[in-house]
């Protein structure tokens, strides 16, 4: 699978421009994937690239990231740490050729996510105190599926699908803190593995997040690689 590209295709920018080679993503600032310089193959002028790219940033009042990928061209990485930028957010990469297991709990499923599903998504996975508009706008950005498990009207656990052919891109699980521990989000993985008949299936999560991954690793996912940003 090219994770790259499921990842940008699955979390879509709105504000997109080529770039020999690149694409350059800005999106509110909000989130990395879609704020970031996706380099998917060598630039002719290297230098006058990531001098295009800080420009493109600076013009919107943002910093300049780069993601760095399975797909990264050789030496990209190397060449932004000299010139001082910071490596942030490692992640691993996660796929699956699932199966389709019962959920231990009802999820509710929809084709657009709810003022309900994007509060507690945005509570637990917010990092800027205003955004949730432009993270709506990425996620309608493609079809998807938005699960969550809801008590007394609360969505307690959620998760998002984007189906991509036979694979299934998912994002978005988050848990309230409150409601951890009850394999709530197990359920709602399941629940969109069952609603996609997919054949794969990928994630994305925080190196750090050991939890999480080991839920993953329960429900048959494996590690298959990594990406972080460099950031200035």
């Amino acid at each position: 699978m090219d994770f790259d590209l499921l990842v940008h295709e699955a979390w879509p920018a709105y504000d997109q421009q080529p770039l020999d080679g690149w694409i350059l993503r800005h999106a509110g600032g909000v989130t990395k994937r879609a704020n970031s310089v996706l380099a998917l193959s060598a630039p002719a002028d290297l230098d006058g690239a990531i001098a295009a790219a800080e420009a493109f940033y600076a013009e919107r009042g943002e910093r300049c990231v780069f993601s760095i990928g399975p797909r990264t061209p050789e030496g990209l990485d190397s060449e932004l740490a000299s010139r001082g930028y910071e490596l942030v957010d490692p992640t691993v990469i996660m796929a699956a050729t699932p199966d389709e297991l019962e959920p231990a709990h009802e999820v509710r499923v929809e084709d657009r996510p709810w003022p309900g599903w994007l509060e507690t998504w945005w509570s637990v996975d917010g990092r800027y105190e205003l955004g949730v508009e432009a993270a709506a706008r990425i996620c309608a950005g493609v079809p998807a599926w938005y699960a969550a498990v809801e008590e007394d009207g609360v969505a307690l656990a959620v998760g998002r699908g984007v189906p991509q052919g036979d694979t299934l891109g998912i994002y978005c699980m988050a848990t309230l803190p409150q409601a951890r521990r009850r394999g709530l989000a197990r359920s709602v993985l399941r629940a969109l593995v069952r609603r996609s008949g997919a054949r794969t299936a990928y994630l994305c999560t925080t190196a750090r997040n050991e939890a999480a991954q080991a839920l993953y690793r329960s429900e048959g996912f494996e590690l298959r690689g990594h990406y972080h940003y460099r950031l200035r």
